[in-house]
């Protein structure tokens, strides 16, 4: 009976030393993702402010109409094509599954 059990501890501490050598090397492998993630949350937090902030957005717009209605006619256009283009690649995407 002590045998098996000095057997069950000896495999139990090569366990937690093999899972604590594995949380060290993931913790260097994902290093370069934290930069990635941190920049991902920032884009995400300025989509957040302009969806809480729509007026920004309508006079940035406004303003470019103003100044330069050929240059704002032009990237609306473009605009347009992208959204469409989005548009028919997540419809392909989705009718793929």
């Amino acid at each position: 009976m002590n045998q098996k059990l000095l057997l069950l501890a000896t495999r139990h501490g090569a366990l937690k030393a093999r899972i604590d050598e594995q949380r060290r090397t993931l913790r260097q492998q994902v290093v370069p993702l934290e930069a990635a993630l941190a920049r991902g949350d920032a884009v995400m937090q300025g989509v957040d402010w302009l969806k809480h902030h729509p007026a920004a957005i309508g006079l940035a717009v406004a303003a470019v109409v103003v100044a330069r209605p050929r240059r704002a006619w032009r990237w609306a256009k473009r605009g347009f094509f992208v959204w469409r283009g989005w548009q028919a690649i997540r419809n392909s995407l989705t009718g793929m599954r």
